[in-house]
């Protein structure tokens, strides 16, 4: 389940980020400030997007920057971030990016069911609205474990 994956230490609002490696770095960061990723696994996320391209960018306004587990996952669990301004990544049809959704995986099947409710979540006009308005990563938590 999303919730269990995410809280509101891995949650951070409103970031200041000139380009996307800047905002993977900064909404990834708290990844490894709570010890769930090596600074390795966000050095990945970037090389993964340098190498493929962004593909990381799934719908209008949302990258889920990822790496292989072996590039340094700890711990399974998601990073939510939002931009103050929303950058380019170089997907013509979605960007530009202002969500960011940071995955760290233990593995390649145990969050599978988080990412299913994830993508629920992305055809959800009203998660938007809460990430727009909110002031709190406490006010995103109670809408997820909703």
């Amino acid at each position: 389940m999303l919730k269990d994956l995410t809280d509101e230490k891995l949650i951070r609002l409103n970031i200041e980020a000139a380009d996307w490696e800047e905002a993977i770095r900064k909404s990834a960061q708290p990844l490894i400030d709570e010890h769930k990723v090596k600074p390795s696994y966000v050095d990945d996320m970037i090389t993964g997007v340098k190498e493929n391209g962004p593909y990381i960018v799934l719908t209008k306004h949302v990258a889920l920057p990822h790496a292989r587990p072996e590039s340094g996952a700890l711990e399974s669990a998601i990073g939510i971030a939002t931009l103050k301004t929303p950058v380019v990544f170089g997907n013509e049809a979605n960007d530009p990016v202002k969500y960011l959704f940071c995955l760290s995986a233990k593995d390649n099947m145990e969050h599978l069911n988080a990412l299913a409710e994830l993508a629920g979540m992305f055809e959800d006009a009203q998660f938007y609205r809460l990430l727009e308005q909110a002031e709190s990563a406490k006010e995103i938590m109670e809408y997820i474990s909703k």
